[in-house]
């Protein structure tokens, strides 16, 4: 297995060796934090996308799905309080002319303390084995709990820094920290200033501020505007979901790390509509169904972890991320918000409409409170790479580098491969192809030794190789071979359809949310 150090360089560059991604207008010089999806990039993508609509929609008589417009009416990011208050705090180092989020600065600094924590419980594991009790190591051993009362008190500061939007104080964090550029290794900083992360564009043919729109930097507003749409031509009752796939965007100036950080990306949300003083309940239920869905993919529960809000959003009670373990370390996944009323009540005020509902059990109307469930599909996609990127020494020397996706996201399904081009194998083996391709994304090659194709295969996930020979012309068998096992099988050919379809159906990954 690759280390973590050089893990995102071998995974872009598998990423585009294998048509999973590209740089955008590369053959221009490309554009910075753009990126475009290749040919098995786009069907992973596409089933990551059905696994979560699936889980969210299909799966819940009361949640329903809905695709609103990029664009939209200028006031309501004003209502939204994304005009006045999206904002990152970024700032400059001299030296090096890199630019970074301050506060993101100060929060990698606070996990490589936490960091320290946790080698030091793992020696205290390895020296003690057995006999070792975790929970009283962890409030007792003198350095653990120096670390922890360093980060209890960073904590302390750093949240009053951003509850106060207090910039000098979070530049005087950095300096006081001693926190050193990643790139020129200097301390030289500038000023931390607030940046507005939206795009804006003109509608019509005339260019005025009169005529000054935004394209949507997150899908949520769109689902807040028409849930009274959805609520009634749907005879929803509190509480319900509004379930939304889409693009959305930010000017990101501090945009690295592959596909984790980009300029133009795709958010697969949930707003579920509940009633006021439920929400707490609703958000604890929403961040258990959500982590599991992500333990379902089976990567591992040690590779997630919550980690609650420091300072919750202008709009939320509540919030918490869920980390993914990427190759840079733990970063948000997928965030999950107790809105409260915020939003609808704001769109209330704003629009001069009424946004009431009326609770026929209750008797009277209210404003919904709201759970939200936000995850980034760019970011699922590379913690799916990151997770399957597998490099394997094989038993007679050789090495593959292989893909262990799940096979329900796996982009091919099944890889059909005459075992030469003569004696009326390829005509056979398009025949089974043609069989399958109605169910699954198939895939046919003839080119160079079975070997390398099925390396080829290995490198793209593809759960299962289906090699047609002289054996099948005589008595109709084929040999399937099984991607992670790399075992092979004998079988009847009228059975790889079923053999399949059991092993790249989503079901359990589905039942097992229930």
């Amino acid at each position: 297995m690759a280390d973590k150090s050089d893990l995102l360089k071998k995974i872009i560059a598998h990423s585009k060796e294998y048509g999973f991604v590209f740089p955008s207008s590369e053959i221009y010089d490309g554009l910075s934090a753009v990126y475009d999806y290749g040919q098995n990039g786009v069907e992973l993508k596409n089933n990551i996308k059905e696994y979560w609509w699936a889980s969210m929609v299909q799966m819940h008589e009361n949640i329903v799905g809905l695709d609103a417009a990029i664009f939209m009416h200028p006031t309501i990011w004003k209502a939204s309080g994304h005009v006045d208050a999206f904002n990152d705090p970024l700032i400059d180092n001299k030296d090096s002319k890199k630019r970074y989020r301050a506060d993101v600065l100060i929060e990698d600094y606070i996990a490589k303390v936490e960091a320290k924590i946790e080698k030091e419980v793992a020696k205290g594991k390895k020296k003690f084995e057995d006999s070792f009790d975790e929970e009283q190591f962890r409030n007792t051993n003198p350095n653990v709990l120096r670390n922890a009362d360093k980060i209890e008190k960073l904590n302390a500061r750093f949240k009053k820094a951003l509850e106060d939007s207090d910039l000098v104080d979070l530049k005087k964090m950095i300096e006081d920290l001693e926190i050193a550029c990643p790139v020129s290794g200097s301390k030289n900083w500038t000023e931390v200033r607030q940046f507005n992360l939206m795009f804006d564009t003109k509608l019509g043919s005339v260019s005025d501020d009169s005529n000054t729109i935004y394209l949507r930097p997150e899908t949520a507003q769109g689902i807040f505007v028409n849930y009274l749409n959805v609520q009634k031509s749907g005879r929803m009752k509190v509480p319900f979901g509004i379930a939304q796939i889409g693009k959305a965007f930010r000017n990101e100036i501090v945009a690295r790390q592959f596909i984790f950080r980009m300029r133009e990306f795709e958010q697969m949300e949930m707003q579920f509509f509940v009633k006021p003083g439920t929400q707490m309940e609703w958000y604890e239920k929403w961040k258990q169904e959500r982590l599991q869905w992500h333990l379902n993919m089976g990567f591992g529960e040690e590779n997630y972890r919550f980690h609650d809000h420091l300072k919750p959003a202008h709009y939320a009670d509540a919030a918490t991320d869920i980390e993914y373990n990427f190759p840079m370390g733990f970063k948000e996944l997928e965030g999950i918000h107790s809105r409260t009323d915020f939003d609808l009540k704001k769109h209330e005020e704003f629009s001069g409409k009424k946004l009431q509902y009326f609770d026929p059990e209750e008797d009277k109307s209210y404003i919904p409170y709201v759970v939200e469930t936000s995850l980034g599909l760019d970011r699922t996609f590379l913690a799916v790479l990151s997770s399957s990127y597998t490099e394997e020494k094989l038993e007679d020397g050789s090495e593959r580098v292989v893909l262990k996706v799940p096979p329900f996201l796996a982009p091919t399904k099944v890889a059909v491969f005459p075992l030469t081009k003569k004696d009326g194998l390829p005509e056979k083996a398009r025949e089974i192809m043609d069989s399958l391709k109605y169910d699954f994304i198939c895939r046919y090659e003839e080119k160079d030794t079975i070997g390398k194709r099925y390396r080829r295969q290995d490198a793209i996930g593809t759960p299962y190789c289906i090699t047609i020979d002289q054996q099948t012309m005589e008595d109709g068998t084929v040999t399937i071979r099984d991607r992670d096992s790399m075992k092979q099988d004998r079988i009847a050919s009228e059975k790889v359809g079923d053999i399949v379809a059991e092993k790249v159906s989503m079901r359990k990954a589905l039942s097992n949310n229930d």
